[in-house]
């Protein structure tokens, strides 16, 4: 890339304050390259960062975050009009980093940083749902849906992407499955789903590897559906091993619909989405994004 191309950072609140990030900021603008800081603080400050981005003519913008900050930093780039988006990169800074964990986006912020804006670029797909909401991880309903929403903050805080497992564990009386349809080109299934993850990328509520197959160039979307009513061996199956497991039902798909008699809510990289009839399509293609050379989600 041309070093002196803009790169404009934008940073979750909540990751603002972090001293190694910091470091690796200023040591990068001390190389040459220029790169600039914004911090969201409310809804909608991440789409207006990512329009100042163009007419600022940035080279690359960079997502600073959990899986929520990513989503929304992809989803702004991904509804730009008239113009080529920058490319994408990512800096993990949430409490899970579902995604950054999956594409091997390094800890270590220094490296991160240097990945973000001097890595090689490639084409990545998003997906849409209901033609106006997007996802670039996962969507997740169900029983784990319930689980990411509602586990405390503190727990979060203090555990991590584990935290999302434990407060399952503690809601277990709360289990119940969603009765619904789906269909997609040459599938159908129709019954009971305790959990259901459409996967651009692999894991989803902390380190849960619904879809560990899926790729995130390659034009389809990985279904997984849990139809066990034990649950808590099918997740720790999920957890720990990727080979079949046979209370999933599993397929790639390029679009899909799902229909319920019931109101069903998809978490789609941290933000929920309720309705009785869901359609999700890839959009292959979508953006560029800087990702590492070794990374498992490319075909």
């Amino acid at each position: 890339m041309d070093k002196q191309a803009l790169t404009l950072v934008i940073l979750n609140g909540k990751g603002a304050g972090n001293d190694e990030l910091r470091a690796a900021i200023t040591g990068l603008r001390d190389e040459g390259y220029p790169i600039e800081v914004r911090v969201t603080w409310e809804h909608g400050d991440g789409e207006r960062y990512v329009r100042e981005a163009i007419e600022l003519n940035a080279e690359t913008v960079v997502a600073g975050g959990g899986d929520g900050t990513i989503n929304e930093i992809a989803t702004a780039l991904a509804k730009l009009e008239g113009c080529t988006p920058p490319v994408l990169g990512i800096l993990p800074l949430g409490t899970a980093n579902d995604f950054a964990t999956s594409a091997g986006i390094p800890d270590n912020m220094e490296q991160a940083l240097r990945l973000a804006i001097v890595g090689k670029a490639v084409s990545i797909d998003l997906a849409c749902v209901n033609q106006q909401r997007y996802f670039i991880n996962m969507a997740t309903g169900g029983f784990g849906t319930r689980i990411t929403t509602e586990t405390p903050e503190k727990l979060k805080s203090a555990l991590g992407g584990v935290s999302y497992f434990i407060h399952g564990l503690m809601r277990m009386d709360q289990l119940k499955a969603d009765s619904c349809e789906i269909q997609g080109p040459d599938f159908t299934w129709q019954g009971d789903a305790l959990v259901i993850g459409i996967g651009n990328g692999r894991q989803a509520g902390g380190g849960q590897r619904l879809c560990p197959s899926a790729l995130i160039n390659d034009g389809a979307l990985e279904l997984s559906i849990v139809t066990s009513q034990e649950i808590l061996p099918t997740l720790l199956h999920s957890l720990t091993r990727d080979d079949d497991n046979p209370n999933m039902v599993t397929a790639s798909l390029p679009w899909l619909t799902i229909r319920s008699p019931n109101e069903m809510t998809f978490n789609l990289d941290g933000e929920p989405l309720s309705g009785s009839e869901f359609r999700i399509e890839v959009l292959p293609d979508a953006l560029q994004c800087r990702l590492p050379p070794s990374c498992e989600l490319l075909a």
